[in-house]
């Protein structure tokens, strides 16, 4: 065990993995998607979801980024995953790297509007999600939030 006065100091920039959390909104059988509007991902369909802020709580994280994403008020569910997400750039250094907990929730009120990191915002028929280029994985991340609810998941 290492003593806690022989600790190297905190670094001038935070280390990679970074915590982040997104839902999975549902409005009866569609559910909510925003397209990318900067960085790695720029122009992928995704999630609303984003990075949790020190002392927020994972789910009020997933609830804010919804609301400042799509202009949505939802109420979360539960758990579907924490999901990695690994980013490289093309010399194939890490770019970045979340862990993110992935929740499932329903739609309350609001029309999707785009705001603060989404270019789009959108209700999409769960059967038509595979016509979008979605990021890695929210595919199947829908899908099993999707059977939660449906499963009456708590």
């Amino acid at each position: 065990m290492t003593d806690p006065a022989e600790s190297k100091p905190a670094p001038e920039h935070p280390s990679w993995p970074r915590s982040g959390a997104s839902a999975a909104i549902f409005r009866g059988r569609e559910v909510l998607l925003i397209e990318r509007a900067k960085g790695a991902l720029k122009g992928r369909w995704s999630l609303p979801g984003g990075h949790i802020e020190p002392g927020e709580r994972a789910r009020a994280a997933a609830l804010r980024e919804t609301r400042e994403e799509t202009d949505i008020e939802a109420e979360i569910g539960g758990l579907v995953d924490i999901h990695e997400v690994l980013l490289h750039g093309s010399d194939r250094a890490l770019v970045a790297h979340y862990l993110l907990a992935v929740f499932w929730g329903r739609w309350l009120a609001g029309e999707p509007a785009p705001g603060s990191d989404a270019a789009s915002a959108r209700f999409v028929a769960i059967g038509d999600i595979d016509a979008y280029p979605l990021t890695d994985e929210a595919g199947s991340l829908i899908r099993r939030a999707w059977s939660l609810l449906e499963a009456g998941s708590p």
